[in-house]
Protein backbone atom coordinates (compact mmCIF):
# COMPACT_ATOMS: atom_id res chain seq x y z
CA UNK A 1 0.00 0.00 0.00
CA UNK A 2 1.18 3.50 -0.77
CA UNK A 3 1.90 6.20 1.84
CA UNK A 4 -1.40 7.74 0.74
CA UNK A 5 -3.13 4.63 2.07
CA UNK A 6 -4.56 3.94 -1.38
CA UNK A 7 -4.09 0.68 -3.27
CA UNK A 8 -2.04 0.67 -6.45
CA UNK A 9 -3.87 0.65 -9.79
CA UNK A 10 -3.10 -1.94 -12.49
CA UNK A 11 -4.66 -1.11 -15.86
CA UNK A 12 -4.88 -3.72 -18.65
CA UNK A 13 -5.39 -2.00 -22.01
CA UNK A 14 -5.73 -2.78 -25.71
CA UNK A 15 -4.54 0.79 -26.46
CA UNK A 16 -0.91 1.84 -26.31
CA UNK A 17 0.18 4.60 -23.97
CA UNK A 18 2.16 6.52 -26.60
CA UNK A 19 -0.34 6.12 -29.43
CA UNK A 20 -2.97 8.84 -28.99
CA UNK A 21 -3.43 10.79 -25.74
CA UNK A 22 -7.04 10.09 -24.91
CA UNK A 23 -9.33 8.81 -22.16
CA UNK A 24 -6.99 6.19 -20.60
CA UNK A 25 -4.06 8.61 -20.54
CA UNK A 26 -6.09 11.43 -19.01
CA UNK A 27 -7.46 9.19 -16.26
CA UNK A 28 -4.34 7.17 -15.45
CA UNK A 29 -2.21 10.35 -15.31
CA UNK A 30 -4.53 11.73 -12.66
CA UNK A 31 -4.56 8.52 -10.64
CA UNK A 32 -0.74 8.55 -10.78
CA UNK A 33 -0.72 11.80 -8.80
CA UNK A 34 -1.96 9.94 -5.73
CA UNK A 35 -0.87 6.32 -6.14
CA UNK A 36 1.27 4.03 -8.26
CA UNK A 37 -0.27 3.20 -11.63
CA UNK A 38 0.86 0.33 -13.88
CA UNK A 39 -0.43 0.48 -17.45
CA UNK A 40 -0.03 -2.90 -19.17
CA UNK A 41 -0.21 -2.81 -22.96
CA UNK A 42 -0.80 -5.53 -25.52
CA UNK A 43 2.37 -7.32 -26.69
CA UNK A 44 4.91 -5.98 -29.16
CA UNK A 45 6.75 -8.40 -31.44
CA UNK A 46 10.32 -8.51 -32.68
CA UNK A 47 13.96 -9.45 -32.07
CA UNK A 48 15.39 -10.01 -28.62
CA UNK A 49 14.33 -12.19 -25.74
CA UNK A 50 10.73 -12.43 -24.59
CA UNK A 51 10.53 -10.00 -21.70
CA UNK A 52 8.57 -7.15 -20.17
CA UNK A 53 9.74 -3.63 -20.91
CA UNK A 54 8.78 -1.22 -18.12
CA UNK A 55 9.32 2.53 -18.38
CA UNK A 56 7.92 5.46 -16.42
CA UNK A 57 6.08 8.04 -18.50
CA UNK A 58 6.47 11.78 -17.94
CA UNK A 59 3.05 11.67 -16.26
CA UNK A 60 4.37 9.22 -13.65
CA UNK A 61 2.63 6.12 -15.01
CA UNK A 62 4.61 2.86 -15.18
CA UNK A 63 4.05 1.58 -18.74
CA UNK A 64 4.65 -2.16 -19.19
CA UNK A 65 4.90 -3.69 -22.67
CA UNK A 66 5.28 -7.46 -23.14
CA UNK A 67 7.89 -8.11 -25.81
CA UNK A 68 7.44 -11.39 -27.68
CA UNK A 69 10.49 -12.86 -29.41
CA UNK A 70 10.10 -13.51 -33.13
CA UNK A 71 12.76 -15.62 -34.80
CA UNK A 72 14.44 -13.73 -37.64
CA UNK A 73 12.65 -10.43 -36.98
CA UNK A 74 14.67 -7.26 -37.53
CA UNK A 75 12.36 -4.68 -35.94
CA UNK A 76 9.70 -4.37 -33.27
CA UNK A 77 6.10 -4.24 -34.55
CA UNK A 78 2.76 -3.79 -32.75
CA UNK A 79 1.33 -6.87 -34.47
CA UNK A 80 2.86 -10.28 -35.19
CA UNK A 81 4.85 -10.22 -38.45
CA UNK A 82 3.23 -12.12 -41.33
CA UNK A 83 3.71 -15.85 -40.94
CA UNK A 84 4.25 -15.65 -37.18
CA UNK A 85 2.21 -18.25 -35.33
CA UNK A 86 1.91 -18.39 -31.58
CA UNK A 87 -0.73 -20.59 -30.01
CA UNK A 88 -3.25 -18.45 -28.07
CA UNK A 89 -2.77 -20.62 -24.98
CA UNK A 90 1.00 -20.05 -25.10
CA UNK A 91 0.61 -16.30 -25.60
CA UNK A 92 -1.76 -16.07 -22.63
CA UNK A 93 0.65 -18.10 -20.50
CA UNK A 94 3.51 -15.73 -21.41
CA UNK A 95 1.43 -12.66 -20.57
CA UNK A 96 0.28 -14.22 -17.30
CA UNK A 97 3.86 -14.93 -16.30
CA UNK A 98 5.10 -11.46 -17.25
CA UNK A 99 2.23 -9.77 -15.43
CA UNK A 100 2.89 -11.83 -12.31
CA UNK A 101 6.57 -10.90 -12.45
CA UNK A 102 5.68 -7.20 -12.80
CA UNK A 103 3.54 -7.29 -9.66
CA UNK A 104 6.15 -9.23 -7.70
CA UNK A 105 9.10 -7.09 -8.81
CA UNK A 106 7.32 -3.87 -7.84
CA UNK A 107 5.78 -5.19 -4.63
CA UNK A 108 2.22 -4.75 -5.85
CA UNK A 109 0.26 -6.65 -3.22
CA UNK A 110 -2.73 -4.35 -2.76
CA UNK A 111 -4.28 -3.01 -5.93
CA UNK A 112 -7.32 -2.12 -8.01
CA UNK A 113 -7.51 -3.96 -11.35
CA UNK A 114 -8.82 -1.82 -14.23
CA UNK A 115 -9.83 -3.35 -17.57
CA UNK A 116 -10.18 -1.64 -20.94
CA UNK A 117 -10.51 -4.94 -22.79
CA UNK A 118 -12.29 -8.09 -21.64
CA UNK A 119 -9.71 -10.13 -23.58
CA UNK A 120 -7.20 -9.44 -20.81
CA UNK A 121 -9.19 -11.76 -18.52
CA UNK A 122 -7.45 -14.71 -20.18
CA UNK A 123 -4.17 -13.90 -18.39
CA UNK A 124 -5.39 -12.05 -15.29
CA UNK A 125 -8.40 -13.95 -13.95
CA UNK A 126 -6.36 -15.55 -11.17
CA UNK A 127 -5.40 -12.19 -9.65
CA UNK A 128 -7.06 -11.10 -6.43
CA UNK A 129 -7.38 -7.29 -6.50
CA UNK A 130 -9.08 -5.09 -3.94
CA UNK A 131 -11.65 -4.14 -6.60
CA UNK A 132 -12.25 -4.72 -10.33
CA UNK A 133 -13.14 -1.84 -12.70
CA UNK A 134 -14.38 -2.15 -16.28
CA UNK A 135 -14.17 1.10 -18.22
CA UNK A 136 -16.09 0.30 -21.40
CA UNK A 137 -15.02 2.98 -23.88
CA UNK A 138 -16.56 1.38 -26.99
CA UNK A 139 -18.52 -1.65 -28.13
CA UNK A 140 -15.33 -3.48 -29.13
CA UNK A 141 -17.23 -6.47 -30.50
CA UNK A 142 -18.55 -4.24 -33.33
CA UNK A 143 -15.08 -3.52 -34.71
CA UNK A 144 -13.82 -5.46 -37.70
CA UNK A 145 -11.51 -8.30 -36.69
CA UNK A 146 -12.92 -8.51 -33.15
CA UNK A 147 -12.28 -11.97 -31.66
CA UNK A 148 -15.43 -14.13 -31.63
CA UNK A 149 -14.82 -14.89 -27.96
CA UNK A 150 -14.89 -11.20 -26.96
CA UNK A 151 -18.58 -11.15 -26.03
CA UNK A 152 -18.15 -14.23 -23.87
CA UNK A 153 -15.18 -12.63 -22.16
CA UNK A 154 -17.17 -9.45 -21.57
CA UNK A 155 -19.90 -11.47 -19.89
CA UNK A 156 -17.28 -12.97 -17.58
CA UNK A 157 -15.84 -9.53 -16.83
CA UNK A 158 -19.28 -8.09 -16.07
CA UNK A 159 -19.80 -10.84 -13.51
CA UNK A 160 -16.45 -10.09 -11.92
CA UNK A 161 -16.42 -6.28 -12.03
CA UNK A 162 -17.33 -4.32 -8.91
CA UNK A 163 -17.99 -1.14 -10.87
CA UNK A 164 -18.43 -0.38 -14.57
CA UNK A 165 -18.09 2.89 -16.48
CA UNK A 166 -19.20 3.63 -20.02
CA UNK A 167 -17.67 6.08 -22.50
CA UNK A 168 -21.02 7.63 -23.44
CA UNK A 169 -24.71 7.83 -22.60
CA UNK A 170 -25.85 5.66 -25.50
CA UNK A 171 -23.43 2.92 -24.46
CA UNK A 172 -24.70 3.26 -20.89
CA UNK A 173 -28.25 2.70 -22.07
CA UNK A 174 -27.14 -0.50 -23.80
CA UNK A 175 -25.22 -1.83 -20.79
CA UNK A 176 -27.13 -0.63 -17.74
CA UNK A 177 -29.28 -3.76 -17.47
CA UNK A 178 -26.20 -5.98 -17.53
CA UNK A 179 -24.49 -4.70 -14.39
CA UNK A 180 -25.85 -3.46 -11.04
CA UNK A 181 -23.20 -0.74 -10.60
CA UNK A 182 -22.70 0.96 -13.99
CA UNK A 183 -22.19 4.71 -14.49
CA UNK A 184 -21.93 6.85 -17.65
CA UNK A 185 -18.83 9.01 -17.99
CA UNK A 186 -18.79 10.53 -21.50
CA UNK A 187 -15.66 11.94 -23.07
CA UNK A 188 -14.42 15.04 -21.29
CA UNK A 189 -11.92 17.76 -22.13
CA UNK A 190 -8.94 19.71 -20.81
CA UNK A 191 -10.39 23.13 -21.64
CA UNK A 192 -7.32 25.27 -20.82
CA UNK A 193 -5.12 23.09 -23.05
CA UNK A 194 -7.29 23.41 -26.16
CA UNK A 195 -8.36 27.00 -25.46
CA UNK A 196 -4.77 27.97 -26.32
CA UNK A 197 -5.88 27.65 -29.96
CA UNK A 198 -8.04 30.76 -29.52
CA UNK A 199 -4.95 32.84 -28.80
CA UNK A 200 -3.49 32.05 -32.19
CA UNK A 201 -0.35 30.08 -33.01
CA UNK A 202 2.21 30.22 -35.78
CA UNK A 203 1.15 27.53 -38.23
CA UNK A 204 3.03 24.23 -37.88
CA UNK A 205 5.44 23.76 -40.76
CA UNK A 206 3.45 21.00 -42.47
CA UNK A 207 0.22 23.04 -42.32
CA UNK A 208 1.57 26.50 -43.08
CA UNK A 209 1.45 26.21 -46.87
CA UNK A 210 -2.13 24.90 -47.00
CA UNK A 211 -4.55 27.62 -48.20
CA UNK A 212 -7.77 28.65 -46.48
CA UNK A 213 -10.52 27.82 -45.83
CA UNK A 214 -9.33 24.78 -43.91
CA UNK A 215 -11.73 22.12 -42.66
CA UNK A 216 -9.86 20.05 -40.09
CA UNK A 217 -10.11 16.64 -38.46
CA UNK A 218 -7.97 15.39 -35.60
CA UNK A 219 -7.96 11.80 -34.40
CA UNK A 220 -7.44 8.23 -35.47
CA UNK A 221 -8.23 7.54 -39.14
CA UNK A 222 -9.65 4.04 -39.19
CA UNK A 223 -12.67 1.97 -40.22
CA UNK A 224 -15.01 4.41 -38.49
CA UNK A 225 -14.21 7.21 -40.95
CA UNK A 226 -16.70 7.91 -43.78
CA UNK A 227 -14.10 8.11 -46.53
CA UNK A 228 -16.76 8.38 -49.25
CA UNK A 229 -18.22 11.45 -47.53
CA UNK A 230 -14.76 12.95 -47.17
CA UNK A 231 -14.07 12.48 -50.89
CA UNK A 232 -17.47 13.82 -51.94
CA UNK A 233 -17.04 17.00 -49.89
CA UNK A 234 -13.55 17.52 -51.30
CA UNK A 235 -14.83 17.11 -54.87
CA UNK A 236 -17.83 19.38 -54.26
CA UNK A 237 -15.64 22.20 -52.97
CA UNK A 238 -12.15 21.99 -54.49
CA UNK A 239 -11.40 25.43 -53.03
CA UNK A 240 -11.71 24.02 -49.50
CA UNK A 241 -8.73 22.26 -47.91
CA UNK A 242 -9.52 19.17 -45.83
CA UNK A 243 -6.78 18.72 -43.23
CA UNK A 244 -6.55 15.24 -41.65
CA UNK A 245 -4.37 15.10 -38.54
CA UNK A 246 -3.91 11.63 -37.07
CA UNK A 247 -2.50 8.15 -37.61
CA UNK A 248 -4.01 5.73 -40.15
CA UNK A 249 -4.85 2.53 -38.29
CA UNK A 250 -6.03 -0.91 -39.44
CA UNK A 251 -7.08 0.29 -42.88
CA UNK A 252 -4.99 0.40 -46.02
CA UNK A 253 -3.38 3.65 -47.07
CA UNK A 254 -4.68 2.78 -50.54
CA UNK A 255 -8.27 3.13 -49.28
CA UNK A 256 -7.80 6.84 -48.48
CA UNK A 257 -9.20 9.32 -51.01
CA UNK A 258 -6.34 11.14 -52.72
CA UNK A 259 -7.24 14.59 -54.01
CA UNK A 260 -5.19 17.79 -54.18
CA UNK A 261 -7.29 19.39 -51.44
CA UNK A 262 -7.12 16.52 -48.93
CA UNK A 263 -4.00 16.67 -46.75
CA UNK A 264 -2.90 13.79 -44.49
CA UNK A 265 -0.47 15.17 -41.92
CA UNK A 266 -0.02 12.05 -39.76
CA UNK A 267 -0.17 11.65 -36.01
CA UNK A 268 0.82 14.50 -33.70
CA UNK A 269 1.66 14.83 -30.02
CA UNK A 270 -1.11 15.93 -27.66
CA UNK A 271 0.69 19.19 -26.89
CA UNK A 272 0.83 20.02 -30.62
CA UNK A 273 -2.90 19.72 -31.32
CA UNK A 274 -3.96 23.28 -30.34
CA UNK A 275 -1.47 24.73 -32.82
CA UNK A 276 -3.07 22.75 -35.66
CA UNK A 277 -6.64 23.55 -34.60
CA UNK A 278 -5.77 27.25 -34.36
CA UNK A 279 -5.25 27.29 -38.11
CA UNK A 280 -8.61 25.71 -39.03
CA UNK A 281 -11.71 27.61 -40.06
CA UNK A 282 -14.07 24.72 -39.25
CA UNK A 283 -13.55 21.35 -37.52
CA UNK A 284 -15.28 18.17 -38.64
CA UNK A 285 -16.26 14.71 -37.42
CA UNK A 286 -16.90 12.75 -40.65
CA UNK A 287 -17.72 9.41 -39.04
CA UNK A 288 -19.57 6.68 -40.87
CA UNK A 289 -22.83 5.48 -39.35
CA UNK A 290 -22.04 1.82 -38.74
CA UNK A 291 -22.05 -0.71 -35.93
CA UNK A 292 -18.52 0.43 -35.06
CA UNK A 293 -19.72 4.00 -34.44
CA UNK A 294 -23.10 3.22 -32.90
CA UNK A 295 -21.82 3.89 -29.37
CA UNK A 296 -19.06 6.35 -30.25
CA UNK A 297 -18.63 9.37 -27.99
CA UNK A 298 -15.89 11.36 -29.76
CA UNK A 299 -13.41 13.07 -27.46
CA UNK A 300 -12.77 15.57 -30.23
CA UNK A 301 -16.22 17.17 -29.93
CA UNK A 302 -15.51 19.13 -26.73
CA UNK A 303 -11.84 19.57 -27.72
CA UNK A 304 -12.81 21.31 -30.97
CA UNK A 305 -15.25 23.52 -29.08
CA UNK A 306 -12.69 24.39 -26.41
CA UNK A 307 -10.39 25.44 -29.26
CA UNK A 308 -13.14 27.80 -30.48
CA UNK A 309 -13.66 25.94 -33.74
CA UNK A 310 -17.21 25.59 -35.15
CA UNK A 311 -17.96 21.93 -35.78
CA UNK A 312 -19.83 19.81 -38.34
CA UNK A 313 -20.47 16.16 -37.48
CA UNK A 314 -22.37 13.26 -38.90
CA UNK A 315 -25.28 12.10 -36.75
CA UNK A 316 -23.36 10.17 -34.13
CA UNK A 317 -25.86 9.79 -31.33
CA UNK A 318 -23.65 11.09 -28.51
CA UNK A 319 -22.83 14.14 -30.65
CA UNK A 320 -26.45 14.82 -31.64
CA UNK A 321 -27.34 14.71 -27.96
CA UNK A 322 -26.34 17.02 -26.37
CA UNK A 323 -24.18 19.05 -28.81
CA UNK A 324 -26.50 19.09 -31.81
CA UNK A 325 -29.66 19.59 -29.78
CA UNK A 326 -28.09 22.57 -28.01
CA UNK A 327 -27.02 24.16 -31.29
CA UNK A 328 -23.32 23.88 -30.47
CA UNK A 329 -22.53 21.52 -33.39
CA UNK A 330 -24.13 21.30 -36.83
CA UNK A 331 -25.23 17.80 -37.87
CA UNK A 332 -25.10 16.57 -41.47
CA UNK A 333 -24.87 13.14 -43.10
CA UNK A 334 -25.02 13.61 -46.88
CA UNK A 335 -22.30 15.38 -48.86
CA UNK A 336 -24.75 18.14 -49.81
CA UNK A 337 -25.84 18.70 -46.22
CA UNK A 338 -22.26 18.55 -44.96
CA UNK A 339 -21.14 21.20 -47.47
CA UNK A 340 -24.09 23.40 -46.51
CA UNK A 341 -23.32 23.04 -42.79
CA UNK A 342 -19.67 23.97 -43.33
CA UNK A 343 -20.76 27.02 -45.32
CA UNK A 344 -23.06 28.07 -42.48
CA UNK A 345 -20.23 27.68 -39.98
CA UNK A 346 -17.90 29.74 -42.14
CA UNK A 347 -20.48 32.52 -42.32
CA UNK A 348 -21.67 32.52 -38.70
CA UNK A 349 -20.73 35.11 -36.12
CA UNK A 350 -19.05 33.58 -33.08
CA UNK A 351 -20.02 36.37 -30.70
CA UNK A 352 -23.26 34.65 -29.70
CA UNK A 353 -22.09 31.06 -30.21
CA UNK A 354 -18.86 31.07 -28.17
CA UNK A 355 -20.43 32.16 -24.85
CA UNK A 356 -22.91 29.27 -25.13
CA UNK A 357 -20.03 26.90 -25.89
CA UNK A 358 -18.09 28.13 -22.87
CA UNK A 359 -21.12 27.84 -20.58
CA UNK A 360 -21.52 24.20 -21.61
CA UNK A 361 -17.80 23.39 -21.32
CA UNK A 362 -17.66 24.91 -17.83
CA UNK A 363 -19.35 21.74 -16.62
CA UNK A 364 -16.79 19.43 -18.25
CA UNK A 365 -13.28 18.51 -17.17
CA UNK A 366 -11.16 15.38 -16.91
CA UNK A 367 -10.55 16.33 -13.28
CA UNK A 368 -14.29 16.14 -12.63
CA UNK A 369 -14.58 12.83 -14.51
CA UNK A 370 -11.62 11.37 -12.64
CA UNK A 371 -13.00 12.50 -9.28
CA UNK A 372 -16.38 10.92 -9.99
CA UNK A 373 -14.80 7.62 -11.01
CA UNK A 374 -12.49 7.66 -8.01
CA UNK A 375 -15.46 8.01 -5.68
CA UNK A 376 -17.12 4.89 -7.09
CA UNK A 377 -13.85 2.93 -6.98
CA UNK A 378 -13.01 3.93 -3.42
CA UNK A 379 -16.49 2.92 -2.35
CA UNK A 380 -16.13 -0.48 -4.03
CA UNK A 381 -12.70 -1.05 -2.45
CA UNK A 382 -13.63 0.17 1.02
CA UNK A 383 -13.57 -2.54 3.63
CA UNK A 384 -12.23 -5.16 1.24
CA UNK A 385 -9.44 -7.29 2.71
CA UNK A 386 -5.94 -6.67 1.44
CA UNK A 387 -4.77 -9.64 -0.66
CA UNK A 388 -1.13 -10.40 0.02
CA UNK A 389 0.55 -11.91 -3.02
CA UNK A 390 3.43 -13.35 -1.02
CA UNK A 391 1.21 -15.17 1.47
CA UNK A 392 -1.06 -16.30 -1.35
CA UNK A 393 1.91 -17.73 -3.21
CA UNK A 394 3.11 -19.53 -0.10
CA UNK A 395 -0.34 -21.00 0.52
CA UNK A 396 -0.26 -22.54 -2.92
CA UNK A 397 3.04 -24.34 -2.33
CA UNK A 398 2.74 -28.13 -1.89
CA UNK A 399 3.27 -29.55 1.57
CA UNK A 400 6.76 -30.96 2.11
Amino acid sequence: MQPSGLPDLVCLSHLRWNFVFQRPQHLMSRFARERRVFFVEEPAWGPGATSLKVVRSPEGVWVATPHIHVEGATQVTPDPPPGTRVAPELLMAIQRELLGALLADHGVDDFVLWYYTPMALAFSEELRPRAVVYDCMDELSAFSGAPPVLLQREGELLRRADVMFTGGHHLYEAKRERHPNVHPFPSSVDVPHFAKARQGFPDPVDQASIPHPRIGYCGVIDERMDLALLEAVARARPDWQLVMVGPVVKISQDSLPRLPNIHYLGGKRYDELPSYMAGWDVAMLPFARTQATRFLSPTKTPEYLAAGRPVVSTSIRDVVRPYGELGLVRIADTPEAFVRAVEENLAQSREEWLPRVDAFLSRLSWDHTWSGMKGHIDQAAAGRPRWNLESASESQQPDM
